[in-house]
């Protein structure tokens, strides 16, 4: 007697099998043409290609030569975000305690999603020691060693993480500068991407910013397929540094297509336009006057608009964009303004107290991503993230209790990617 459930004589279908397999299609007509995916317009296509997420749409563009046009209409306009890079922080005591970790951790990747790819700087352990990012940009991270001297022209590490390629330049050549006489009164502030000449190559320029006297200097180096040379450029007559160089932040910050490198306790900040590299002072609203790291530049989320956020008052948070009219501070608008102390009372522990409230929080970044976030560190009382139109403070903490690192580097590709970019 065959066991219940089975048939006699007869094998129980599998889901390899024909039985287990979808129902055949309807029956058709001869000559019955049947409609496919090639069927669709041009329009409709390009419809249903920009619902796609960009991971999803780089993978349709590589199904044939229209979807791949058709993908390349339906791009957005700014490279899709990846994650984060940072160096990690242990865990800081609230004052009086000491302010912070001083161990150097080696930098991490976090991925904003479980979609985003999973990278890495691809480092030896001893050599991840050894380095600090400096600049994210374009699909590059530009690491220093550290320690190093601060008269010294340094060699720059230029990594690829999405193709894992990486170039070390050499410093520039004793020859760049005839006759330098600036060797023993310079400093050198830090490196930046300029520009790349092609997103799947290491063929793009950088820049390292040296104080020479008390004028700047842009050095820049030309990298094509890994042959690197280098120029210096003249001192930036008129734009004269009266303070001592240490006051300047190492890393710059991209913003509306310009480079730009914060002044602790100052009002203006070291401006460089990558394309004409002539130094610049921008100044911040008079209205904020000398504020130690109070206010950070950065780009409006929705357009991409040159801002600036500011904590003015303890707990008021204002957002300035640049324009012109008649009632501006020095080219500057002031587009909102929210009270924080809501926003500040979800964090554990922080003190009610309104001056000390002020000296453990300020703000460290607004997001390069245009994800409309600021970030905020804390005397003790751990990183987050804060959303300007949801309002929702975000508690940075790894998986080993480490803390966010600061600052923190929006990651994403060389945009367009070279194969979807626009033909001519």
């Amino acid at each position: 007697m065959a066991p219940k459930g089975k048939c006699r004589g007869r094998k129980a279908p599998t889901l390899a099998s024909p039985a287990a397999a979808l129902p055949p299609p309807p029956h058709r007509a001869p000559g019955e043409r049947t409609t496919t995916v090639a069927d669709l317009t041009d329009e409709a296509l390009h419809a249903i290609l920009r619902r796609f997420t960009p991971a999803d749409l780089l993978r349709a563009a590589l199904a044939c030569r229209r979807w791949r046009r058709a993908a390349s209409r339906a791009l957005p306009r700014a490279p899709p975000l990846l994650g984060y890079f940072f160096h990690p922080k242990g865990h800081a005591k609230p004052p009086p305690a000491s302010t912070e970790d001083k161990t150097h951790h080696p930098a991490v990747f976090v991925p904003l999603d479980a979609s985003s790819p999973r990278l890495s700087l691809d480092l030896t352990r001893g050599a991840s020691r050894g380095l600090s990012i400096q600049d994210v940009h374009l699909g590059l991270v530009l690491l220093l060693h550290r320690p190093r001297p601060k008269s010294l022209l340094p060699r720059i590490l230029a990594v690829d993480p999405a193709s894992r390629r990486r170039v070390l330049l050499p410093p520039p050549p004793h020859g760049t500068l005839p006759g330098d006489r600036w060797r023993a009164d310079r400093s050198v502030i830090g490196v930046s991407v300029l520009s790349r000449a092609h997103q799947s190559r290491l063929s793009f320029d950088s820049v390292i910013l040296t104080v020479d006297g008390n004028l700047p200097r842009a050095w820049v180096a030309s990298v094509r397929d890994g042959d690197c040379t280098w120029r210096a450029l003249p001192r930036a007559e008129g734009v004269v540094v009266d303070f001592d160089p240490w006051w300047f932040e190492a890393r710059c910050v991209h913003a509306a297509g310009n480079i730009y490198w914060h002044i602790c306790n100052s009002s203006r900040l070291l401006q460089l336009d990558p394309r004409t590299l002539e130094f610049s002072f921008m100044p911040v609203p008079a209205a904020l006057g000398d504020r130690i790291n109070k206010y950070r530049i950065g780009e409006m989320p929705e357009d991409g608009r040159l801002c600036m956020a500011a904590i003015v008052h303890e707990e008021d948070l204002q957002l300035w964009v640049r324009g012109k009219a008649r009632w501006s501070d020095r080219g500057w608008l002031l587009e909102r303004e929210m009270c924080t102390s809501r926003v500040l009372d979800k964090i554990p522990g922080l003190p009610k107290d309104r001056m000390r409230r002020m000296l453990c929080t300020w703000l460290s970044d607004v997001d390069y991503a245009r994800t409309g976030k600021l970030f905020i560190r804390t005397w003790g009382y751990g990183r987050y993230s804060f959303h300007m139109e949801t309002g929702e403070l975000e508690h940075l903490l790894m998986e080993d209790g480490k803390e966010y690192g600061d600052p923190m580097y929006a990651y994403t590709l060389a945009w367009p990617p070279e194969f979807l970019a626009p033909e001519d």
